[in-house]
């Protein structure tokens, strides 16, 4: 090997190691530049974190921002925010107030019981009724079931009385109506698939988006103030008043739950 050669060889390997380390160097410099961006995101995504936690911590729970929400209040209503609803003929000379909690599971069995009487009573002009949703076990128990399905009866209230009545008739349906601690009621496609049972409702587009959307959920909470201050002196569901008098079958101040039992009370405040 010439002295030349030896010479050449050397140059060419201090050319490549010095590419090597300009090469390794950028690497470094690279990673380095990962470290620190991925340090920042971290903290600020962190940041970002506790900032969103404390925003969420602060926001108002759904039901309960709903309290000082402007009320869009269902056709058929009437009243400070729609929270009077009367069915029936105008020729009715007395109202019957219905005082209940869809998820009151003695609602239901009222309903299974005497509903069809009910509703004949008023189709045929015997009185008219008022309802009056009430809540309270949601708070009891847990849960927006209560709320979310008065809701819902607000949409279908809007599309007609007569919705609205077969639509709460399928909501207490012992096929439907679920456990007293079961809050299923709180799920809009539950409500949904109940409705589906009620022709006005089963393909009715604008009760279905004003489910999902909760058009009538303020309304709901508005409904259930009124439960809540009434003057009829009720505190629990189902209760029936006519004439500023709860209907009672015993001393212990027992509604009606069977056929008889309400005809017998009502014929006699219908008397006095």
């Amino acid at each position: 090997m010439s002295k030349r050669n030896s010479q050449s060889a050397k140059t060419a390997a201090r050319e490549r190691l010095r590419q090597e380390r300009e090469r390794q160097a950028k690497r470094d410099k690279a990673r380095r530049q990962v470290i620190v961006a991925g340090s920042v995101v971290a903290v600020l995504a962190a940041a970002g974190g506790i900032g969103y936690a404390v925003v969420q911590g602060n926001k108002p729970a759904y039901w309960e921002g709903l309290k000082d929400a402007r009320v869009t209040a269902p056709a058929n209503t009437t009243g400070k925010d729609g929270t009077t609803v009367v069915i029936g003929k105008d020729t009715a000379k007395k109202t019957l107030k219905v005082y209940e909690d869809p998820r009151c599971p003695v609602c239901a069995q009222f309903e299974q019981a005497v509903g069809p009487t009910v509703k004949k009573d008023v189709d045929d002009g015997k009185f008219k009724i008022q309802f009056v949703g009430a809540t309270f076990l949601d708070d009891k128990f847990g849960g927006e079931g209560s709320k979310n399905a008065l809701g819902a009866l607000g949409a279908a209230l809007d599309v007609s009385p007569e919705a609205f009545l077969e639509y709460k008739s399928a909501l207490y349906a012992a096929k439907w109506h679920p456990e007293e601690l079961d809050d299923k009621l709180s799920n809009d496609g539950y409500l949904l698939k109940i409705a589906a049972t009620v022709p006005a409702l089963k393909s009715n587009a604008g009760f279905q988006d004003a489910v999902k959307k909760g058009t009538y959920d303020a309304w709901a909470v508005a409904m259930s103030k009124a439960f809540d201050e009434n003057k009829d002196g009720v505190q629990g569901t189902p209760s029936f008043v006519m004439d500023g008098k709860k209907l009672v079958v015993d001393a212990k101040g027992n509604p009606p739950m069977s056929v008889a039992d309400f005809n017998r009370t009502v014929d006699a405040a219908l008397k006095g």
